[in-house]
């Protein structure tokens, strides 16, 4: 599902932590009347302290703020630090904690990022609460201002109100907020959309992504910390390359926190190699980032390639058709290129047979997981 495409908005690369936790935290900071934050990863440390502190301040000088995490992926926070939001005036509530109930409906998980300061400026990328996200991992995100902030808003509120997340407080949220997103400064030429995925029945994200896929002239630049493509996405890349368009993938390294699903996606290196993609391992650390360029068109926010996030999860992705904006994001794939190993076709055919090994045990694995729907 998706929002319309909407003119007038600014969109802000906010590459690596040290530049997007401090202009979330001014955000929140400069909030008049409402924080809106929606999460999948919180738990406990040093990041959860700051982030707590300052939404604390925030509701002390009478912003509303509303916090929605998921039930699953904030279970590492502790007790202690939800009393604290609760106490400082925080409406805290939870998606689909863990239950007695299907399979199916634990597995759907609210993976989204969202950040919506006043109604006027928001954030989303792949960030989370957790200390990883300080120095261990690298992550983007983006600031966004316009029209496109009410679609973020009206995301978030469905979720907010629904059946399937439970809390206390702020049983609607703060009125006047969609009309203030409309009514920001205008910019030219700055096209976005929101697009949004709900598990396997609405995976808007991957048929925008393969529309990009089979339409583009130029490039393809992907990245994503969880690369099991499936087969349409795969065969859509194979045809691109083979009909000339320059296909590069950034993926992760050694240094990642599920091995399992980088050697589950490996298995599809050496067909992707033989038609001419490239791929790129990024060293310097864990790249946690999900964004994409096609020609002109960026596509960032939670959604990774796997089946986790196809099938299952709510996500949401930022998507901008803007030559300036796509410009800066092939700047940044051009450096994490620089900092990463590329395979190469003849060194890969030549890998070991325990690394040949672990791609069959994993892509079996993988090939299990897919039956689970």
């Amino acid at each position: 599902m998706h929002g319309m495409w909407r003119d007038g908005n600014h969109f802000e690369l906010l590459p690596e932590a040290a530049r997007f936790l401090p202009a979330m935290f001014e955000a929140v900071d400069g909030a008049r009347h409402s924080v809106l934050i929606e999460l999948y990863l919180m738990e406990s440390g040093r990041l959860a302290s700051e982030v707590i502190e300052v939404l604390s301040r925030a509701a002390d000088r009478g912003v509303a703020v509303l916090l929605l995490l998921d039930g699953y992926g904030a279970m590492g926070l502790a007790a202690e630090d939800r009393r604290r939001l609760e106490a400082a005036g925080v409406a805290l509530r939870w998606f689909n904690p863990l239950g007695l109930h299907s399979l199916a409906r634990n597995l759907t998980r609210d993976h989204r990022k969202l950040v919506v300061v006043d109604g006027a400026v928001a954030f989303t990328g792949g960030f989370g609460v957790v200390d990883e996200f300080l120095e261990a991992w690298y992550e983007v995100a983006v600031r966004i201002e316009g029209p496109v902030v009410a679609d973020w808003i009206r995301l978030f509120s469905s979720l907010w109100d629904s059946p399937m997340s439970r809390g206390e407080g702020a049983a609607a949220l703060v009125h006047g907020l969609e009309e203030a997103s409309a009514m920001g400064p205008g910019y030219r030429g700055m096209r976005g959309r929101v697009v949004w995925g709900q598990g396997y029945r609405y995976q808007a994200i991957r048929h925008s992504l393969q529309r990009q896929v089979s339409g583009a002239r130029r490039r393809i630049w992907i990245c994503t910390p969880y690369f099991v493509p499936t087969l349409t996405l795969r065969r859509r890349l194979l045809r691109a390359a083979r009909r000339g368009v320059e296909v590069c993938l950034l993926l992760p390294g050694d240094s990642h926190d599920h091995p399992g699903v980088r050697y589950a996606g490996q298995r599809f290196y050496g067909r992707l190699l033989r038609a001419g993609v490239r791929i790129f391992e990024f060293q310097p650390s864990f790249i946690h980032a999900k964004f994409t360029l096609a020609d002109d068109w960026v596509s960032l926010g939670s959604c990774n390639f796997d089946h986790w996030s196809l099938q299952w999860n709510l996500e949401a992705n930022q998507e901008v058709e803007d030559a300036r904006f796509a410009a800066e994001v092939a700047e940044l794939f051009q450096r994490n290129f620089a900092a990463s190993q590329e395979i190469h076709r003849e060194d890969w055919a030549r890998r070991s047979r325990w690394q040949r090994c672990r791609e069959w045990l994993y892509g079996t694995l993988d090939g299990l997981l897919t039956r689970l729907r």
